[in-house]
């Protein structure tokens, strides 16, 4: 195969050629149970969300009775469901379990209701800044946040005394772990794919950055975007990352630092159970820290994730499946789901909760840092940024600050106005 070039102009087309419309598949029909109505709810895979739409059924008294569509694992291959379905106007489906990235998406182009009044209040009460933000659009909540989440620095104890604070902390610890012949790298996502562009936007927001404009109308790549351009770089190229790093999703990752050749992990919460399991005679020499930052004196602004819950335009019983997602995502609910499934809470009061120490004995540093958090650049096309960002970024060792953030800031105006994207 021969070498592909790191040409703006090529990687543009590249990235621009990646991103399609959809085509709408055939309608689903929904349905009424002897007079109760069904709420369907299109959700992704969690080990134990049968079990809450089961309770809620129970709570609902017959008002309503809850189905649980399981959705794929993963993300693109969930919307590609949801929208073809939402732009194919499918009555069937009532209740959306959307991306945190999503919502400007579907809000936009009508396919969510949005939520007022009294869900609205109950929808917000207690809940957390940043991801109610990810449930807002043009300053209309158009979701209610079920779970939230963010990473974490996970470092070994034997190797590293002390956290860093900063990448080139971190990136220095490594090369010295390196040159001594022990345990070094830093292992975290770097593939062309959406984790690659949380690992950039964490960089971007941690230097006060910004990669569009306030109303996600233009792309701006302000300073901040270019110097973080360049910490991602120095990262890639510093020879302290897995030898797969740029093939490396999330669970690659945890199994690198699993394997005993790395040092850090900036991965999230999932790792921590599964070192448990997994990596007996390595789990007591673990510990964690907050992200590293750009600055030592300013704390790092890592991207949340998470879901959240919106109730489709075309249901046929929009009150019941307001009813239903408020329950889903109820304290009592999201309490159980950080306890058996590792999805943070996003309702503050909940990190006060004894139930969460043992499940989760970082959960002050996941709540200062959701707190502090980041939430990606906000707009309708954020597909399309998404995927002309992972393009421009992979491989990351290859970046040449100035001239990509140049590059970046026509393509991903392309993207956002939808030119050059095929049909």
């Amino acid at each position: 195969m021969a070498e592909r070039s790191r040409g703006p102009g090529r990687r543009r087309i590249a990235a621009l050629a990646a991103v399609a419309l959809l085509a709408p598949s055939a309608a689903a029909c929904g349905s009424d149970d002897g007079g109760v109505p069904v709420i369907n709810v299109y959700y992704s895979t969690e080990q134990s969300f049968q079990k809450l739409v089961d309770e809620c059924n129970q709570q609902a008294q017959g008002r309503y009775r809850m189905v649980y569509q399981v959705l794929p694992r993963a993300a693109d291959e969930q919307r590609v469901q949801m929208v073809r379905r939402l732009a194919a106007q499918d009555s069937g489906m009532d209740v959306l379990g959307l991306d945190v990235t999503w919502t400007a998406e579907f809000a936009s182009a009508k396919w969510i209701r949005e939520w007022t009044g009294q869900n609205k209040e109950e929808a917000s009460r207690g809940t957390l800044e940043q991801p109610l933000a990810s449930a807002t659009y043009e300053d209309k909540l158009y979701a209610a946040p079920k779970n939230t989440n963010t990473q974490l620095l996970w470092y070994r104890t034997d190797l590293v005394p002390n956290p860093p604070k900063t990448w080139d902390e971190m990136i220095k610890m490594s090369q010295d772990l390196k040159s001594q012949g022990k345990p070094y790298e830093i292992d975290t996502m770097g593939a062309q794919y959406e984790g690659l562009v949380v690992l950039y936007n964490n960089m971007v927001a941690s230097s006060g950055g910004k990669i569009l404009n306030d109303d996600g109308t233009k792309a701006e790549f302000d300073q901040g975007a270019v110097d973080a351009l360049g910490t991602l770089q120095k990262f890639a190229s510093a020879g302290v990352t897995n030898p797969s790093f740029t093939n490396t999703q999330e669970d690659a990752a945890r199994l690198q630092f699993q394997g005993g050749s790395g040092a850090f992990q900036l991965n999230y919460p999932f790792v921590w159970p599964a070192l448990q399991e997994g990596a007996p005679d390595l789990k007591d020499k673990v510990k964690w820290a907050r992200y590293p930052g750009i600055d030592a004196n300013t704390p790092s602004k890592v991207t949340i994730g998470g879901f959240n819950l919106a109730v489709s335009a075309y249901s046929k019983h929009p009150d019941e499946a307001f009813q239903a997602a408020l329950c889903l995502r109820s304290p009592e609910h999201q309490l159980f789901s950080a306890v058996n499934d590792g999805v943070p809470p996003t309702i503050e009061s909940l990190y006060d909760d004894p139930q969460l120490d043992e499940a989760y004995p970082f959960k002050a540093d996941i709540l200062a840092q959701i707190k502090d958090g980041a939430n990606r650049p906000v707009t309708p096309a954020y597909q399309n940024l998404s995927t002309v960002l992972s393009a421009t970024l992979s491989p990351p060792a290859d970046i040449r600050p100035e001239q990509d953030a140049d590059a970046l800031r026509g393509s991903i105006q392309d993207a956002l106005e939808s030119k050059g994207v095929l049909p």
